[in-house]
């Protein structure tokens, strides 16, 4: 069992951040121990890593192969993928709320049938894409289950599946999200030709094919400078939390996500593109009665020249599936369906609290 032990958090400034070790659970480890440190983990930060998750290497590469051969089209192929509504290609929109971001994604429902149609308007080879995405999909699902039933072994639940079956049934309603975010070069980079300065000025155009061929390889030249300092840090994906149970995120080599903790600290997270970071989502929180915290986070800039990419599995039940804890004297929330819950989600921006919709307010 591997844990990493947070250091003293630090204040810079007026703002607030942090440096801390990632909890880190090595699956291949005593269920037992296992279980006790990830519900530790979803108490204390609603976030964790795992390694030893068996998802294979293959999977995972190639199914970043066929999003960096997406991402690195011209925006007149990209765009017969959208627009996102809410699925396909979307950019710089998030949402149907006003919420912007710094970011291209490709937005898809995490279903063989539903991959194999949206696959045709995304690749020139619409059945590699389709088997690719789905063998990389099922094996995100497969460590949701496992860890889910870790979580049901903590917190000593009789039945271990109560969790990991909301989102094995063949009606689940989770979806699958690539999100492709331009490199920034920091303003105090006075060293540019013509390319740099368009990045430079933050004027990001995803019609410039030269920019396409030039963004996912650009290695990384200038170092990283303090988080939350003004001239380096840029808001690419708004702070919100995910309203699913489980979040699975697979990111390349370049920094930029960040958590905040219970106290209000942002920490950033170091990559790491060979395991998997996990998010407690807002139905997680409400199926522990709150004894699990969904982890609000974001995505920034921090002088990279190198593109950013992630890749997300949102783990959710079925639409009619409810949302409830267990039977106690003070239930936090009252019960809903997940089908309620996403209506409320789509209705709002993306920092809001969705749950405070559904606090029980009779306690």
């Amino acid at each position: 069992m591997v844990v990493a032990t947070p250091t003293p958090l630090l204040r810079r400034g007026n703002k607030k951040s942090a440096a801390f070790g990632v909890p880190t659970i090595d699956l291949s480890e005593d269920k037992s121990i296992a279980s006790e440190m990830i519900v530790k983990a979803c108490e204390d930060y609603g976030f964790f890593k795992v390694v030893n998750h068996g998802v294979p290497k293959k999977v995972i590469a190639r199914m970043e192969r066929e999003a960096v051969d997406f991402f690195s089209r011209p925006i007149s192929q990209k765009g017969r993928a959208g627009p996102a509504a809410p699925f396909g290609y979307g950019c710089k929109n998030i949402g149907f709320n006003g919420d912007k971001g710094d970011l291209e994604y490709i937005l898809l429902e995490a279903n063989p049938v539903s991959l194999s149609q949206r696959a045709k308007t995304i690749s020139n080879d619409p059945s590699t894409f389709s088997s690719v995405t789905n063998d990389y999909v099922s094996a995100v699902r497969k460590l949701s289950c496992h860890i889910l039933e870790l979580v049901a072994e903590g917190l000593w639940i009789e039945d271990k599946s109560i969790y990991s079956k909301l989102i094995s049934n063949s009606q689940n309603d989770s979806c699958f999200r690539v999100n492709h975010y331009p490199p920034f070069i920091a303003p105090n980079n006075h060293n540019h030709d013509d390319d740099d300065v368009e990045l430079h000025d933050n004027h990001w155009d995803p019609s410039s094919e030269k920019l396409e061929e030039k963004r996912l390889y650009i290695s990384p030249l200038i170092p990283t400078t303090t988080v939350g300092s003004k001239s380096s840090l840029r808001v690419e994906f708004g702070e919100h939390t995910d309203p699913q149970i489980l979040t699975i995120l697979r990111s390349n080599d370049v920094s930029g996500l960040q958590i905040c903790t219970h106290d209000g600290f942002w920490i950033p997270v170091p990559p790491d593109p060979n395991e998997f970071f996990v998010f407690v989502g807002d139905s997680f929180q409400a199926l522990t009665n709150g004894r699990f915290t969904s982890v609000r986070h974001r995505v920034v800039s921090i002088n990279s020249w190198k593109s950013r990419m992630s890749m997300m599995y949102f783990a959710a039940p079925a639409l009619d599936a409810w949302i409830s804890a267990p039977p106690q004297i003070n239930n936090i929330y009252r019960p809903f369906t997940w089908g309620n819950f996403k209506q409320i989600v789509y209705s709002l921006r993306l920092a809001d609290s969705r749950l405070d919709y559904f606090k029980n307010h009779t306690q």
